[in-house]
């Protein structure tokens, strides 16, 4: 799985070093530092890298998972304001509902907790499980079409919260923070092949 997964990060890399700003196929790209979805989804990366870790896997997951699904929010809203596609418009709204009720839940459960576990494999599966998003959203194919760019990141956005959420399920001991986690498994899965069948459909 690691192996095909830089593989498809070198292929990307090669097309992105090979293509200056057109290619046969007539696709645009755009400087990351210069798109509006990817700055949108750096800004939250680097505000959980920045997180000082409890190494508690309760504690640790409900504050992660609150900053991840604020960052689908600020994507959605970026989708929501210059998007043009109607289907992509009503999955940012329900990114938007779903995880705004979703942050309100894990908020009130997070008040209740203290530290009181150390499990240093979860943190460490956390930590790599963010460095393998940002690598990868970091040789992604980017075109400046928001649309295209919304649908192609959330997937990668959606994969780092169910990795995350797996992550918990085989460490975390808290009953309501594991029907969180084994919701956001289901439900951003379906959202994932929704986005991955509109990329097919819709390729420029």
């Amino acid at each position: 799985m690691k192996n095909t997964f830089f593989a498809v990060c070198a292929l990307a890399m090669v097309l992105f070093t090979a293509c200056s700003k057109e290619d046969a196929t007539g696709l645009v790209l755009q400087n990351h530092d210069a798109n509006r979805m990817m700055d949108s989804m750096h800004a939250i990366m680097d505000r959980m890298e920045a997180m000082t870790m409890t190494n508690d896997p309760e504690i640790d997951f409900a504050r992660m998972m609150i900053m991840h699904h604020q960052g689908a929010i600020n994507m959605s809203n970026v989708e929501l304001q210059a998007g043009t596609n109607d289907s992509l418009k009503r999955t940012a709204q329900k990114t938007i509902n779903e995880q705004q009720a979703e942050i309100q839940q894990l908020t009130t459960i997070l008040s209740g907790l203290r530290v009181d576990n150390t499990d240093m494999e979860f943190m460490m599966e956390q930590m790599e499980g963010m460095k393998k998003m940002d690598k990868a959203i970091d040789v992604e194919l980017i075109t400046g079409n928001i649309d295209n760019d919304f649908a192609t990141l959330m997937i990668w956005h959606h994969q780092a919260a169910i990795d995350d959420a797996s992550g918990y399920l085989h460490h975390g001991n808290n009953t309501q923070l594991k029907t969180i986690a084994n919701n956001i498994v289901k439900s951003q899965t379906m959202e994932i092949q929704e986005l991955a069948d509109w990329l097919k459909a819709n390729k420029r």
